[in-house]
């Protein structure tokens, strides 16, 4: 299947490969962050922490109010933004167990806009392979790759070490302290200097940071929420983690906003596609609370849940001339929609059998000929809880535990998702427990019910 779809790209000639005629194929930046807050940013409500960079890629681009992750926790929701599939097809199901990866059968984004002729870079957090498997960043379409591609160690700031390419990266003055290289400040810069070397062909960098998830040192330990300085909050009467975790985002928006000003710098600004978002819902463990910052704004859950709070993302789109400037889209679309969204960018077909569609009408501001007819979401196949999650128009259903009934809430009328009405609406019901069984195709790799132990 995977040689099918290659060749016929292939068979594609690459002055098909342009959003709209001559010149440049656009170049596509993609930032997500890590754990951050539907409401996290000033420009979806946040009030005390700073994000005036991405503030301004708002009021310069879109604002897309219901867009939706591809899981409430970080590896299925990477894998589904790279493949186009939601859950119930996804590769990666879960963050457990380890050792499921990419293979080699896959096509990721990277494959196809580098199909396309653009080159390609990752940077960041990648998660969907180890070193030694199909699944790492240069087996699945990136020329570069530059971070950490276990997720587990992702969650130190300050490593002994990072992959580069196919080499260690070995930062020998990071061992548990604060005075080394703060990952997150390496990756920007790795970012700034492939912008540069490839400013004379259509690139695509993927920038999947790390911040501002929690991070894996001791929970009593100053260096829970670590971070070079907390500064601008350094003077806040606020609970130190707070003040760390403030710190991130501005830090985040500061180096998003040195992304933008190179390429305006650079004159690529009217053939630059920028994208920012985050991976899932804000985590609420840890020492940090997400209701201090009120993070996820109108909604109920956190990261792991499927409720709203737990699946619902920011996501700012800026493109000058083409997205619309100082607008807000309540069009609802996913994770899995970003690969054919792309391709169709690229000028290329998407891969068939995937679940997502393109929404480059969306971005442009268009009606959007085609859209889902359900959404769907589950999360603990090999833990104690399995939970499936479907919306369909506004109608959501929730179902928590294999066996249990399906909750119903309205988002039309209660976002918060604190009312059932499965009683009053049956056969409403009925079609999304339908929906949730077609959706999900077994996996052996995450058998539900069977809890994982650790090897």
């Amino acid at each position: 299947m995977r040689l099918l779809i290659a060749l016929t790209l292939l068979m594609i000639p690459l002055h098909a490969a342009r959003a709209d005629g001559p010149g440049m194929r656009p170049n596509i930046i993609f930032i997500m962050a890590d754990d951050l807050g539907y409401a996290d940013l000033g420009c979806f409500g946040q009030e005390k922490i700073l994000t005036p960079h991405i503030d301004q890629l708002a009021a310069e681009g879109t604002r897309f109010t219901q867009v939706y992750a591809g899981s409430s926790v970080c590896a299925p929701s990477r894998s589904s933004l790279m493949t186009g599939m939601h859950n119930g097809h996804n590769r990666l199901r879960d963050n457990i167990p380890h050792g499921v990866f990419l293979r080699p059968d896959d096509v990721t984004v990277g494959e196809v806009l580098k199909q396309a002729g653009y080159a390609t870079a990752a940077i960041g957090k990648w998660s969907l392979g180890n070193p030694g498997t199909w699944g790492v960043a240069n087996y699945q379409g990136f020329d570069t790759f530059f971070g950490h591609l276990n997720q587990d160690q992702a969650h130190f700031y300050y490593p002994d070490y990072l992959w580069d390419n196919d080499e260690i990266m070995l930062l020998p003055k990071n061992r548990g302290a604060k005075t080394g290289t703060y990952t997150h400040d390496l990756f920007t810069e790795r970012a700034l200097e492939f912008i540069e070397a490839k400013k004379e062909k259509p690139f695509f960098l993927y920038l999947p940071y790390t911040i501002p998830h929690w991070s894996d040192y001791p929970r009593d330990t100053p260096e829970s929420q670590i971070v070079p300085s907390d500064a601008p909050y350094t003077d806040k009467d606020w609970p130190q983690t707070e003040k760390n975790y403030a710190a991130m985002v501005t830090r985040m928006d500061r180096d998003v906003g040195r992304i933008a000003a190179l390429v305006k710098e650079l004159g690529l600004d009217s053939n630059t596609l920028i994208i920012f978002t985050s991976d899932n819902g804000p985590c609420d463990t840890h020492d940090h609370d997400a209701d201090f910052f009120n993070s996820n704004g109108p909604f109920n859950g956190y990261k792991r849940d499927l409720l709203e709070g737990g699946l619902r993302v920011p996501l700012v789109a800026r493109w000058p001339g083409k997205v619309s400037a100082g607008a807000t889209s309540d069009q609802v679309w996913t994770f899995w929609d970003v690969l054919p969204t792309f391709a169709e960018i690229a000028g290329l077909p998407a891969p068939q059998d995937i679940d997502g569609i393109s929404m480059l009408p969306t971005l442009l501001g268009q009606e959007q000929p085609e859209s889902h007819d359900y959404l769907y979401w589950d999360y603990g196949h090999c833990r104690k809880v399995y939970q499936q999650a479907l919306r369909m128009g506004d109608w959501k259903g929730i179902r928590v535990g294999q066996n249990a009934p399906i909750a119903l809430y309205d988002l039309k009328t209660d976002l918060g998702e604190t009312q059932d009405v499965a009683a009053a609406h049956p056969d409403v019901v009925k079609q999304i427990e339908a929906h949730m069984k077609a959706a999900v195709t077994p996996s052996p790799d995450y058998p539900v019910g069977e809890l994982y132990t650790m090897k």
